[in-house]
This record gives structure tokens, sequence and C-alpha cells, in this order.
């Protein structure tokens, strides 16, 4: 308890003095960030025009590697769902493995990380701009996500580093710094591995951290009251609320991430996933034509959204944002899993985007296109999570209300998760030890309180464009660690087929 109380008090006092001077804070970062933040977007977020269509390039080297690995793996997203189910079950747990947490705290860990506000709101504005076919090509994209999130996975687990006091340190910044020494270019390796770290430390500020808790605060004043809320005009107070509530997980370190995570996954994916049912099943009548529209916009070459290319793009870049498969963040988690088999959990991997954009996204589209399309709520007054809950509110008028709680554990789980990928970006560049762990807990905890008091949205677009940035050197990795990957997961999987049908014949020939 010493420990946490005094990260307790350094929040505390961090974020009361910067209560006091949040009038003048925010416009002086604004002013000192926004050009940088302005100069870096542009380039990570280069946009090429595409037959008249804005398209990003970010999400064309997302959305072409997703599907180099759907192809190069066999569609490995169908052959190995089945398999990746039975690992999180605990069909094939090693208790004698290496690691710190089991299969499926792993992907509730990642999930967790994932599945946030753009779950809601994100997809509510993809159908706004892409009309209702980029319902369909989110599917399509967070199916091929699978494939990428599996290498990227099984990779970080094949070159993650086991610590002196048992815990267990990988990701990308390992497995590309590991790629360039065994080359005989060491330094080049530990650049590398050194500028992923510290891109990932900046952005977990910002993506995982401060939007996290001021769209928290946002919603948890509108489910107290709204204007009339003992919140509302009080960010410090729930700031400090929600840093402390962080703090008392975090502190624990992955251990205890993965227990809240894997508890907290399950309940909020069913409530939003029940909600969501309900929601469209009050609404059954108009679902045959919302498929229909979905499909037809899907593959049209004319409409006011800019048709079937249109609808491509914002359905890729809203999934290949929502599940990050590409970034590597998620393979940081996956690393600590109990297991000798790393292909083990990229398998376990392809369940993360099947989750997080298949199921999750699909549901808040068709919530949209079922009841919003056919209600006249899409007149263009409102837009992201505003046009989500007025959908969910259209049949039953409390149901905000679940969408609201559900929106704000999605912000908390959220944040939970890249507390830990950023420490291990953080120890990574300085090493590791209780005082630099306390220290990274004492900052991120601090920007949480912060988050909450004021806007920072340069700060957020930076950290945001370096949590993209890093996809790029992600990526190529990926492409070079391919063959080894391949061959790893296809052995796997061989000897897994192997075993158990010498187990049948074994207890085929004893009956």
């Amino acid at each position: 308890m010493g420990v946490f109380r005094a990260l307790a008090v350094a929040v505390g006092t961090m974020a009361v003095a910067s209560a006091a001077r949040a009038q003048g804070i925010d416009q002086r970062v604004e002013a000192l960030v926004r050009p940088l933040a302005d100069a870096l977007s542009s380039v990570v977020f280069f946009e090429i025009s595409l037959f008249g269509q804005p398209f990003p390039l970010i999400v064309l080297w997302l959305a072409l590697a997703a599907l180099f690995f759907t192809l190069y793996l066999g569609f490995i997203n169908i052959r190995g769902f089945g398999l990746a189910l039975r690992h999180v079950r605990g069909h094939f747990h090693n208790p004698r493995a290496r690691g710190e947490i089991s299969h499926f705290q792993a992907v509730a860990t990642a999930v967790s990380g994932t599945v946030g506000i753009g779950n809601i709101g994100g997809v509510a504005v993809a159908i706004v701009i892409g009309g209702p076919g980029a319902a369909f090509w989110l599917v399509v994209a967070g199916f091929l996500s699978m494939s990428t999130k599996l290498v990227e996975c099984t990779l970080g687990v094949r070159y993650r580093r086991h610590n002196a006091d048992g815990s267990v340190s990988g990701g990308p910044m390992y497995y590309l710094e590991r790629y360039l020494a065994d080359r005989g270019a060491p330094r080049w390796g530990k650049a590398l591995g050194g500028f992923y770290a510290l891109s990932l430390v900046i952005g977990c500020l910002g993506i995982g951290n401060m939007f996290q808790s001021n769209q928290a605060y946002v919603q948890f004043v509108i489910i107290t009251g709204g204007e009339q809320s003992v919140f509302a005009g009080r960010g410090w107070l729930f700031g400090l609320l929600i840093a402390g509530a962080v703090a008392l997980v975090i502190i624990g370190g992955i251990r205890s991430i993965a227990r809240v995570a894997s508890r907290l996954v399950p309940f909020m994916a069913l409530l939003y996933i029940v909600s969501a049912l309900v929601i469209i099943g009050l609404s059954a009548e108009h679902l045959p034509a919302a498929l229909r529209l979905v499909m037809d916009n899907a593959f049209s070459l004319q409409s006011a959204t800019g048709g079937m290319l249109g609808a491509i793009i914002v359905g890729f870049q809203r999934a290949l944002f929502s599940n990050e498969a590409g970034i590597g963040s998620a393979s940081i988690a996956h690393s600590a899993v109990q297991t000798d088999d790393p292909a083990s959990e990229g398998l376990v991997s392809l369940l993360e985007p099947f989750i997080d954009t298949v199921v999750i996204c699909t549901l808040t589209s068709l919530v949209i296109i079922t009841t919003a399309y056919p209600n006249g709520l899409m007149d263009g007054s409102l837009e992201g999570i505003a046009l989500t809950s007025a959908a969910f509110a259209h049949h039953v008028s409390w149901a905000p209300y679940p969408l609201a709680v559900a929106a704000l554990l999605f912000a908390f789980s959220t944040s939970i998760a890249w507390s830990y990928y950023g420490l291990k970006g953080w120890t990574y560049l300085v090493g590791e030890g209780p005082g630099r762990v306390l220290a990274f807990n004492t900052v991120f905890c601090g920007f949480i309180a912060l988050g909450c008091m004021i806007q920072l949205s340069a700060v957020l677009d930076f950290s945001d464009a370096m949590v993209f940035l890093i996809a790029i050197p992600n990526i190529l990795g990926l492409y070079l660690y391919a063959p080894q990957v391949k061959r790893e997961v296809n052995e796997y999987m061989s000897r897994l087929r192997a075993q158990e049908a010498q187990a049948k014949a074994g207890a085929g020939g004893s009956q």
C-alpha cells in the first residue's frame, strides 16, 4: 500500500495543480504542439486521390498487408479459428510453460485495448461518410486483419524476453531489434526498437490515455444528470477518481491488468451486444431492407457518399483504426502468455479483430442502419456517438444509459491495456526496475486526470499520428518474418493434428 499511496499522492498533486492552471495550459500547449502535430499528421495520414476519392496511404499500407498475410498464410483466419477457440478454453494449456497469464487473459487484455469509443461513435461516423456499404467493407477489413494480428502476436511471443523477476517483455521493439541484430546490425536494430518504443510511449499518453479519460468523463456526466450532474464542470474530481481506479489495477502489473480485463471485457462486451441485439430486434421489420441497402451501396458505382470506392475506403479505415492490426501494440499483451509455442498465441490473437470489428462494429452498424436510417435520424444534425445513442433511444428511452455505461467501461479498459503497452515501451528505453515502473505509472495516471480537465487536441493529434507512424516499420518487419511465421504456424497445427490422431487411435485400440 505504501507504493500505491505514493502514486495516489503524486497523481493528486499533479491533478490539483493542473486544475488550478487549466485555463492557461491548454492554450499554451496547443500553440506549442499544434504546428508539430499538423506537420506529422500531414505525413502519416497523407492522402492520395483514387478515382476522385481521398485515400490515406497509411490505410492502404495496412489493408494491403492484411490481404497479403491472409493469402500467404492460406486463409489462416478461417483454418485456425476453431483452434483459437479451443486454446482460449484452455484445451492446450501447459502449466509448466513460461509466461505470466493464460491464453484467455492475454486475448481479453488485448481486446480491452482495442474495443473503445470508436466501436460506438467511430462506426457511426464511417456510415455517415461512406454510406451503409461501409458496414460491409468494415467486416471484410476486420476479417483480413485477423491474419496480420496472428503474424505480429506470434513474433511477439517468439522474441520476448524473460526478466529476472519472472516478468515478460515483448512486442515489436524486440522482434524488430532482433531481426537486424541477427543480420549483423545490432546498433540499427536497437535504434529501430527504440524508435518504436518512444513512439509508443508518446502515443499511449494520447490515444490510450487522455482521449479515453475525456470520453469517459463525458459519458459519466451524461448518465449522472448532464448539466445537473455533480461532476459537471468538475473534470478534475472525476479525473482523480478514474486515475485512482486505473492506478489500483496497473500497480500490480500485467497479472493484475489481465485479471481485471478477463472479467471486465466479457461483461462490457455482453452488455453492449445484448443492448444492440435488443434494438436491432425492435427494428426487425427494417432488417431485410437494411441488409439490401448495405449490399447495394457496397457495390454501387454512383452514390452521394462516393459509391463502392468510398464505402471501401471508409470501411477499411474504420476497421483498421479500430482493431489496430499492423500497429503491433497488441502483441505486447499477447507476449505475456504462458506458453512454449509462439504459434499458439498467434492463433488466439485471431479472435481479437473478430470480436472488435466483425462482431461489435457490425452490431453498431446494424443498429444505425435498421433504426437511424428509416426513422429520419440521418438528417445531419447528429454524428458520432450522439447518432448511435439516438438510435438506441428511438425504441427505448432509457437505452442510452447502458450504452453510456458500455462506453465508460470501454474507455477504462482501453486505458489499463495501453498503460501496459506504454510501460513496456518505457522499460525498453530505460530498463526494468520498480522505480522506473512507478515513475511511468505516475505520469500515466497524471495524464488521465489531465485529460478530464483540459482539451489538448494538438497532443491527441500528435499521439495519434505517432501510433500509426510505427505501423510502417512494424509491417515491414512482418513481411520479412512472414516465411518463418508461416512455417512455425503450419508445423504447430500439424503437430496438434498428429497428437490428436494418435490419441484417437490409442483410444480406439483400448476399447
